[in-house]
């Protein structure tokens, strides 16, 4: 069959619907970038009302900055394991609620509690939980004399945990949704040729599974190397900057100490950051799982 032509006014009227569209994408995401871009490149302090062009010498005191760095490391270091750990529970939680035969609704129901309820609010209950002095968790640790939130090594991942309770739900509702894609005449095959349990995951499950996987984790590592909420509100990026993410630092430099200019200059980083991270993961598992 002659696939049917386009004609100019087809044409026409498709730019014209496309077109409100792209406009408001361009002022709520590409203005916004713009209007960063461009404060970067100035110094701008707002409580001495200092405003002038500085050209590439904030991103040239970026480059030396430890703190920057030591951000830099907090954040993907927070983002490689909370997003490991969200894969693994996630896919355990689908699994199961993939293979409830009764009660599915109701489990399902269960797990999305925690993703349900507002970050602020979850890293809040988790603050009190934590407290040293009357917090469940701190009292219910085997260790004594110890601040999950106040020494560091512990604070991030505490932090960390918070995120992973969070975000799991996420994860499983996205896998288990892959998980009822998967015919289940390949089960019913493969148990005639006598596979069972751990083979039957590993040869029939994950590479039916590995496009949702892919970007079920492409979508949580750009959520989580953008983290601020949680950890702001659990540490405020303490003790000793030990829990400072990119985010935070920006939001400190902003607003706390009003260099817009650096401010500006860390924010710009971080989108970068966030396109070389989603570029790096496309590449090394787009290209297959994606196909």
């Amino acid at each position: 069959m002659a696939r049917p032509r386009w004609q100019p006014s087809d044409r026409l009227h498709a730019r014209a619907m496309v077109t409100p569209a792209i406009v408001v994408l361009a002022v709520v995401a590409l203005y916004p970038i713009l209007a960063a871009v461009w404060l970067s490149l100035q110094r701008a302090i707002l409580i001495f009302r200092e405003r002038r062009f500085i050209g590439a010498d904030n991103y040239n005191a970026l480059i030396h900055d430890d703190r920057f760095w030591a951000a830099a490391g907090h954040t993907l270091y927070f983002t490689v394991v909370a997003v490991a750990l969200e894969l693994t529970l996630g896919l355990a939680f689908a699994y199961i609620l993939h293979r409830a035969i009764r009660a599915r609704g109701l489990l399902t129901a269960m797990v999305l509690v925690p993703w349900a309820i507002p970050t602020v609010v979850a890293a809040k209950t988790w603050q009190w939980l934590y407290d040293a002095d009357v917090g469940l968790v701190a009292r219910a640790l085997p260790l004594q004399d110890v601040d999950l939130l106040g020494m560091p090594g512990w604070a991030m991942h505490a932090a960390i945990v918070v995120d992973v309770w969070k975000s799991t739900p996420f994860v499983a509702l996205l896998l288990y949704a892959g998980l009822s894609t998967i015919p289940e005449d390949l089960y019913r095959a493969a148990a005639i040729d006598g596979a069972r349990g751990f083979t039957t995951f590993t040869k029939i499950t994950l590479p039916n599974l590995r496009s949702t996987l892919v970007v079920t984790a492409l979508l949580r590592s750009l959520d989580a190397f953008r983290v601020f909420d949680a950890v702001y509100v659990l540490t405020e990026g303490g003790p000793a900057n030990t829990t400072e993410t990119l985010s935070i630092y920006a939001y400190k430099t902003l607003m706390r100490s009003g260099d817009f200019g650096y401010g500006s200059t860390l924010a710009v980083a971080t989108f970068i950051a966030l396109a070389l991270l989603a570029a790096v993961m496309l590449t090394a598992f787009g290209r297959q799982a994606l196909r």
